[in-house]
């Protein structure tokens, strides 16, 4: 397993699992060197790690808290350390995933609830990426994650959906300003997903499982292999003229 000036390099936060770990192994498939970050599952994160490596790509994985900005500039410093253990001084692509889930309607959600939720999903991709962007190659790739609740309204997520309409409109004006480098920035919006995410409610809860599979087009709900590709494939030089776009990858729930 070596990096060449050729593989190209991504860092994916939150990919100890779920949708993260997914496009992690999707773009390791691809031929891409993998960076991922994990909050507090260690062990997992160096599982994912050893999978990527058994695909005969590079991996690594790293500590990240997204909703504590303050570690930002010394988590780029671990990157650029590991960047150049493996010979290289920037990385191709980012995909900002990590988040977690917050269920609480407009009249039960805390403060405390919200300013969480705007630190690990808007403030996070809103800094973190400035902090990387000295890493990156021109010419290089960003993906923000959102949800297709900024395009249908479900009781519950209102905070976390408010988040997710911020990351667009800051991807699009991220896709703006980082143009004059060659950076395409684009957001990707997974619907409904069974993973343990939000408590694994999806996966877990036959009865909402099932008003989300009769509510989408292709009768089911969605599983993580439905998005790693679709963000892996954003990344390929096929689609390198895609910018500023909201794609979402929801099977066609709601429609």
């Amino acid at each position: 397993m070596h990096s060449t000036p050729s593989t190209p390099i991504a860092l994916v936060t939150g990919a100890s699992r779920g949708l993260g770990k997914n496009t992690a192994l999707a773009l390791a498939r691809q031929g891409t060197d993998v960076i991922i970050t994990y909050h507090s599952q260690a062990a997992t994160a160096h599982a994912v790690v050893a999978e990527i490596e058994a695909l005969g790509r590079r991996a690594v994985a790293l500590q990240l808290d997204v909703g504590t900005s303050s570690s930002f500039a010394a988590f780029a410093e671990r990157v650029s350390d590991t960047l150049h253990s493996w010979g290289r001084m920037h990385f191709d692509a980012l995909v900002n995933n990590a988040g977690t889930g917050e269920h609480a309607g407009l009249m039960e959600t805390t403060e405390a609830q919200f300013d969480a939720m705007v630190a690990i999903h808007l403030k996070s991709v809103f800094f973190l990426t400035p902090k990387l962007l000295p890493l990156m190659v021109d010419g290089g790739r960003i993906v923000n994650l959102s949800s297709g609740l900024t395009r249908f309204a479900l009781p519950g997520y209102v905070a976390y959906a408010s988040m997710k309409g911020a990351v667009e409109v800051l991807t699009r004006y991220m896709a703006k300003e980082l143009g004059s480098r060659g950076i395409a920035v684009n957001v990707v919006a997974p619907g409904a997903i069974a993973t343990d995410f939000g408590g694994g409610a999806v996966r877990d809860n036959a009865q909402l499982n099932a008003v989300i599979a009769g509510n989408t087009a292709l009768g089911r709900v969605g599983e993580p292999d439905d998005i790693g590709g679709v963000i892996a494939s954003l990344l390929s030089p096929a689609n390198g003229w895609v910018n500023a776009q909201r794609i979402e990858a929801s099977g066609g729930m709601f429609l």
